[in-house]
């Protein structure tokens, strides 16, 4: 069950890398409610990690944590605000992606 509220705590780490993305292309109140929707999903993105790490290793579940925040950003980055993607950026992506499943493979 941690594994899973893990993984939706890294999804709330995309989500509040998103929120800023998209505060900083708005201005006025638009720009206000995105930097709104940072604090919500950056609190609900910490309440996970800090329950789910109760039960699982800290190294490893920051770890993954952090590793499903970069690879959900750099994928949001690349699909929603048109980043670059090179051959470079997707192949040490790819190896982020399998260190992730490789700690979670290897964690008790």
């Amino acid at each position: 069950m941690n594994w899973i509220l893990l993984t939706i705590a890294g999804l709330f780490e995309v989500a509040f890398a998103f929120c800023l993305g998209k505060a900083k292309e708005n201005t006025g109140n638009e720009m206000y409610l995105w930097y709104a929707g940072f604090l919500v999903t950056l609190c609900l993105s910490m309440a996970l990690l800090i329950k789910a790490t109760q039960t699982l290793p800290i190294g490893t579940a920051y770890a993954v944590w952090t590793g499903i925040g970069a690879v959900g950003t750099v994928l949001v980055g690349i699909l929603v605000f048109k980043e670059p993607t090179t051959f470079l950026r997707l192949f040490f992506l790819t190896t982020l992606i399998a260190s992730i499943v490789g700690l979670k493979v290897v964690s008790h």
